[in-house]
Formats: structure tokens, sequence, C-alpha cells
């Protein structure tokens, strides 16, 4: 979860190249499943990556040209418990 600085939207048209240059390899690798920024107001982007640890998504967010210049005030990784849908990590069905 990226919380966005609050010039990401003038800021972003920069480095918006390398940062989906990255996004695109990661999701081609099999790590990030989805990814983009929340609107209305546009100050947090979610990217969701699949994995056995946060390491993978540690490294991106180090790597990530938005979190190196700026556009991002702060990130964090939280582990998802998925139950439900054909993805599901650990399927609970009633």
């Amino acid at each position: 979860m990226y919380e966005l600085a609050p010039d990401y939207l003038e800021r972003r048209p920069q480095f918006r190249g390398a940062h989906l240059t990255l996004a695109w390899a990661a999701s081609d690798r099999g790590e990030l499943v989805l990814g983009g920024a929340v609107g209305d107001p546009v100050d947090t982007a979610i990217l969701m990556f699949q994995g056995d640890s946060p390491a993978v998504a540690e490294r991106f967010a180090a790597a990530d040209p938005y979190v190196k210049n700026g556009l991002v005030r702060r990130w964090r990784v939280r582990p998802w418990s998925t139950v439900v849908g054909p993805t599901a990590a650990a399927p609970v069905r009633p």
C-alpha cells in the first residue's frame, strides 16, 4: 500500500514509464497480481503481490521510481488472507 504525495499527479508523468516497466516485469514474473491508484482523491495506491513472504513486495517498493523520487510518502506491506474466489490462497467453503 502506497500513501501518495500531495503532488503525485503533477510529478507522475516524469517517472511513470519507469514505474510501469518495473510493474509489468513483476507481473510477467507472476509476482504482481494487480496494481493501481485509488481515486477521488488520488492519495493511495494498492499493489497486490503473490508470494510466500513480503520480500517480493518490499524489493519492488525499494526499486520503484515513485518511491525513490518521493511520489510515495510512505509504503507498507500487509499480508492478506484470501479465502473466497478462484485464486484464493486458502479457500474456505461453507
